[in-house]
């Protein structure tokens, strides 16, 4: 299956809480969409591997994904090796992205980062003919992402460009609040952490409105790049 965007993540839930409105976006104008998470996040303070796939099958029917997979990958000690790397070349090659969205380039949580550059280097590789990876006994050709965008996460960073989410917010919110082990929830007995708050709630959309006022709409989320992104023409722009 052939898509045209996906979300990378690290954790099952990172995707929707940085690019979910994006993604909705793309969906909604025609575009199949997917994500790979790296991990089941197994090492969340609140709730468990288990419920967390069961999360993520909600959320995913939600965001009319095209695909979803899980490496498992150990949440909080993967690496940025032949190991890691080649799995996720494999998923790059058998979607065939344009584009690919990624964990932000530096944040709070040490994974995010750390898959940044993991993603980045698997986006490049997999464009290389020489390392060979397998689907169904065949080897799989050589496909290299068009363009890798980073999407914002726990950190504030200042963002390269902005996407208008406006239209798509609520449902951003409502793929987010499927994970109801990990966001607030009044019913839950569980630790409280940093994301666990209704406070961490309102600035999911308080960011969102600060960032869309930027540009002159309701909601926007940012993305950064890595290298110079180009334009056909000031039109494109708003």
């Amino acid at each position: 299956m052939k898509i045209d965007i996906l979300a990378i993540a690290a954790h099952p839930d990172d995707a929707e809480l940085g690019c979910a409105g994006t993604l909705i976006k793309h969906q909604q104008q025609g575009a199949k969409i997917g994500i790979v998470d790296l991990t089941a996040g197994e090492l969340g303070t609140r709730g468990s591997a288990e419920l967390r796939a069961i999360e993520s099958k909600k959320s995913s029917e939600i965001l009319k994904l095209s695909c979803r997979e899980n490496l498992g990958f150990e949440d909080g000690f993967f690496k940025n090796d032949k190991e890691h790397l080649l799995p996720l070349i494999h998923k790059i090659r058998k979607y065939k992205p344009e584009i690919v969205l990624a964990n932000s380039l530096n944040d709070r949580h040490p994974d995010h980062g750390r898959a940044s550059k993991l993603i980045a280097d698997a986006c490049f590789y997999a464009g290389l003919v020489k390392i060979e990876t397998f689907e169904s006994g065949q080897k799989q050709d050589a496909w290299r992402p068009k363009s890798l965008y980073h999407y914002i996460q726990y950190y504030y960073l200042k963002p390269d460009f902005l996407i208008d989410i406006s239209e798509q917010m609520e449902t951003k919110m409502e793929a987010v609040m499927a994970y109801s082990s990990q966001f607030y929830n009044p019913n839950s007995a569980e630790p409280e952490t940093p994301i666990s708050s209704m406070a961490f709630m309102n600035s999911l959309k308080e960011r969102a409105s600060d960032l869309g006022r930027m540009i002159g709409v309701k909601y926007a989320e940012g993305f950064n790049t890595s290298r110079l992104t180009g334009v056909n023409s000031l039109f494109n722009l708003i």
